[in-house]
């Protein structure tokens, strides 16, 4: 009797013992795929056990144990990367891995910047796609030396190259900004930016930004950028409605009389020569006009019918005087 009193005691505690220990040696487990979709955010520099936490706490693995023995045991610890993934609530572990793994599985955070906005049209956008509040990249900016932009930019207004750009999870408005310069870097190495003769670099940029501003169709650009060059050339005033208008503020593609009258260093009515730096932030096509501009003897142009992006070219003023007209009718009549 005594000793299966202590038999039954002994047995007791190993049964106890294995309680407490079997999570770790078997720890709790769903199974299948799960219900209930749920996002979980990964951050750089995690770890498999910071990680197995997360997706504990979210309720998408029955325990951390769980979710690090199955990364261990299928050696994926460095395959792991930060991002918001689609997983479900109640998965097992290896599933949950699987789904990790997968690219699909990501939630992509990504924002379009399209060409020839202003700057502060950029940040509208990123702060719409990050959350981020549009003041944090206007502080961002305020210190263009940290950004990553080259030595002749005066600003970031002309280099916040437009493209397709990721949020990650570690992302920060100076991120974002930063990755923007390095991108219009490496495109102004390969387009060979700074090698244009007889003009600095900054020239050319604040020349992509009208011709981007100005221009309707990809063709056009070249064209614009010839009229640009045909007036500097010959000493003659830009008298551009898209430089007058980025000087005031203001948008549109038409200057009034008084609005030409304006005394910004931006209005080419008023001032000698390119303004003072890129009104915009030009793409691909607009830098490769400036750097290539067509040939002719163009002087003036018009886009008369903004709708169908159709823009006219002349050397004759009777013929530009003529162009105005049309645009004016389309004006009053849209």
């Amino acid at each position: 009797m005594v000793y299966a009193g202590l038999a039954a005691v002994a047995t007791a505690g190993i049964v106890g013992l294995y309680t407490l220990v079997r999570p770790f040696l078997v720890p709790d487990d769903f199974e299948g795929a799960g219900t209930g979709p749920v996002v979980v955010r990964i951050s750089a520099g995690e770890s498999a056990v910071q990680i197995a936490e997360t997706l504990a706490k979210a309720g998408v693995v029955a325990s951390s144990g769980a979710f690090v023995r199955e990364v261990e045991a299928r050696a994926k610890s460095g395959s792991l990367r930060p991002g918001d993934y689609r997983l479900n609530k109640g998965m097992a572990a290896s599933i949950a891995l699987d789904r990790l793994l997968d690219r699909d599985s990501r939630v992509s955070r990504r924002v379009t910047i399209p060409e020839g906005l202003r700057a502060r049209e950029v940040y509208v956008r990123l702060s719409a796609a990050s959350g981020f509040p549009v003041a944090e990249f206007e502080k961002a900016a305020a210190q263009p030396a940290t950004l990553g932009l080259p030595a002749y930019a005066k600003s970031v207004e002309g280099f916040l190259f437009p493209a397709t750009y990721e949020v990650e999870p570690t992302s920060t408005a100076k991120s974002l900004l930063r990755d923007m310069a390095a991108q219009f870097g490496r495109v102004a190495d390969r387009l060979g930016l700074e090698s244009r003769e007889g003009m600095t670099p900054l020239d050319v940029v604040t020349t992509a930004s009208i011709v981007q501003a100005e221009g309707g169709r990809d063709d056009d650009y070249p064209k614009i950028a010839r009229v640009i060059y045909n007036r500097l050339k010959k000493g003659g005033r830009l008298e551009m409605d898209s430089t007058t208008m980025y000087g005031l503020g203001k948008y549109g593609i038409a200057a009034t009389i008084d609005e030409t009258r304006d005394e910004s260093p931006y209005n080419t009515y008023r001032i000698d020569g390119l303004p003072p730096g890129p009104i915009g932030n030009p793409g691909e096509q607009a830098l490769r006009a400036a750097l290539k501009p067509a040939k002719g003897d163009w002087y003036w142009f018009v886009t008369t019918d903004p709708g169908r992006r159709i823009t006219k070219f002349t050397d004759n003023e009777g013929e530009f005087v003529k162009y105005r007209e049309e645009l004016n009718r389309y004006l009053g009549t849209n």
